[in-house]
């Protein structure tokens, strides 16, 4: 795959989930009223946070990654024509399984 982008430091390129316009009784949401998935996959990460010593900390978060951040976490941007987010390993939440089938209710 080529790389979209290189983020530096504790950066990454998040690809948010595809919001769900159709709920489960057949309703549809317009686009302007429907919230934003909070879960997302990384694809790329920098090398990881500079601490005041020089010493770089690496990442924890691994390309392919599935995560869950905050309703206002990063920053919006578009390469290709597509949108994506670009935020900071501190601004995530936790690291979901691979596969939505994988979370028990």
């Amino acid at each position: 795959m080529k790389k979209l982008f290189t983020p530096l430091y504790d950066r990454l390129l998040v690809q948010r989930d595809e919001e769900v316009t159709t709920l489960a009784g057949g309703i549809i949401i317009p686009d302007n009223s429907a919230e934003k998935p909070q879960e997302g996959t990384v694809l790329e990460i920098g090398h990881g946070r500079l601490l005041e010593s020089g010493v770089t900390v690496p990442m924890i978060v691994r390309v392919g990654d599935r995560i869950m951040f905050g309703k206002y976490a990063g920053t919006e941007i578009k390469l290709g024509g597509k949108e994506y987010l670009i935020m900071q390993e501190v601004e995530i939440y936790g690291i979901l399984p691979k596969s939505k089938g994988d979370i028990s209710e």
